[in-house]
C-alpha cells in the first residue's frame, strides 16, 4: 500500500528508531530562572522577594498564594515550605543601566542579547543573568555577586552599611546540593524557634501558678495579729500577738486598731466628697430657691368660642 505516484520512501521514513532525547537550551533555562517568577511564571517586576532556599518570586504572587492556599495553582510545590510573610525577604537590587526592558525595539530587526539582565552587582558590575553566582543578605536584603564578596572581604554591607555574618549569606538560584543545604539550615532554625517558644510558655505557666498557690495558702505569707494593745510613751497603740493556750499566736481573731481609725476617716472624707459632688447638680438642696426668691406666676388660659 502506498508508494504510488512514483514516490520512493527512505529508510528513516519506514523504520521508526528510538526517540532522541530533547535537550533543554541552557540560555532559555537561565532566563526562566533569573527573569521569571518561580511561582506564577510571569516576568519579574518590583517588588521582588526570595525565600530561605534562594528562589525569586513576585511579591504579589506570593501574597495571593498565602491568602488562598486551597486553590489549585501550578508550581505550588515550589512554595510549599512558605508559611507566612515572615518566610520571605524583599531584595534590594541594583538596576542595570544597559537594560532597556520594554523600550527596546520589538520589530524583530534587532539582535536581542539573552544574557543582558535587569540587575547587576553594585560592587563589581556583573550582570545577574545566571552565569555568575549571586548571594543576598538576610539582614538587609542587598544582593551582591560572589566575586565581590571574595575580593572585598568585610563584615559590613557594601550598599547600606549594615553589619552581617557569614551565616546571613544565602545563594540565589543555587544548585541542587546548595538548595538541600539551605533546606537543612531552614529546618534547624524552625526547630530552634519552636523549642524557644515551648520554654517561654513553660516559664510563663510556672510564674502564673506561683501566685495562685500563695493565694490558696495565705497563712504562710500574711502575719496574723491577735487582740492585744500596748501603750508606748508617745501614746501610740501598737498591736502585739497574744499567745494562745498552746503557746502559739491565735490566727482566728485579727484586730487592727490603726486600720479601724483609718477606715473612719476614710468614710468621713468620702461623705464630704459626695456632698461636694452632689452640689454640682441642680437637684441639690443648695441649688434650690427659697420661697422668697420664687415669684408667683399667674397663668390665664383664655377660651375663644
Amino acid at each position: 500500500m502506498g508508494c504510488d505516484g512514483g514516490t520512493i520512501p527512505k529508510r528513516h521514513e519506514l523504520v521508526k528508531g528510538p526517540k532522541k532525547v530533547e535537550k533543554v537550551d541552557k540560555n532559555a533555562a537561565l532566563a526562566a530562572r533569573w527573569k521569571y517568577c518561580a511561582l506564577s511564571t510571569e516576568k519579574l517586576r518590583r517588588p521582588i522577594v526570595t525565600c530561605d532556599l534562594g528562589r525569586l518570586y513576585n511579591k504579589d504572587a506570593v501574597i495571593e498564594f498565602l491568602l488562598d492556599k486551597s486553590a489549585d495553582r501550578p508550581n505550588s510545590e515550589v512554595v510549599s515550605h512558605l508559611r507566612g510573610i515572615k518566610d520571605i525577604k524583599e531584595l534590594n537590587l541594583t538596576d542595570n543601566p544597559a537594560w532597556e526592558g520594554e523600550r527596546r525595539n520589538t520589530k524583530g530587526d534587532r539582535y536581542e542579547d539573552m544574557h543582558c539582565a535587569m540587575f547587576i552587582c553594585p560592587v563589581v558590575g556583573l550582570e545577574m543573568n545566571g552565569k555568575h553566582r549571586f548571594c543576598f543578605l538576610r539582614t538587609c536584603g542587598c544582593v551582591f555577586s560572589d566575586r565581590a564578596l571574595k575580593e572585598v572581604k568585610t563584615e559590613i554591607c557594601h550598599k547600606c552599611g549594615d553589619p552581617f555574618k557569614e551565616e546571613d549569606l544565602v545563594v540565589l538560584n543555587g544548585t541542587k546540593e546548595e538548595v538541600e543545604k539551605l533546606r537543612k539550615i531552614m529546618e534547624e532554625k524552625r526547630a530552634k524557634a519552636k523549642a524557644t517558644k515551648k520554654s517561654k510558655k513553660s516559664k510563663f505557666s510556672e510564674t502564673v501558678s506561683k501566685p495562685s498557690e500563695s493565694k490558696e495558702n495565705p497563712e504562710s505569707t500574711e502575719t496574723v495579729f491577735a487582740e492585744g494593745k500596748t501603750s508606748t510613751e508617745n501614746g501610740e497603740d501598737r498591736s502585739q500577738p497574744v499567745p494562745g493556750p498552746s503557746g502559739s499566736s491565735s490566727s482566728s481573731k485579727v484586730v487592727k486598731p490603726l486600720a479601724e481609725s483609718g477606715s473612719k476617716r476614710s468614710i468621713q472624707s468620702m461623705e464630704e466628697k459626695s456632698e461636694t459632688y452632689k452640689s454640682l447638680f441642680t437637684s441639690h438642696s443648695s441649688a434650690k430657691r427659697t420661697k422668697a426668691q420664687t415669684s408667683n406666676w399667674v397663668t390665664h388660659t383664655p377660651y375663644h368660642f
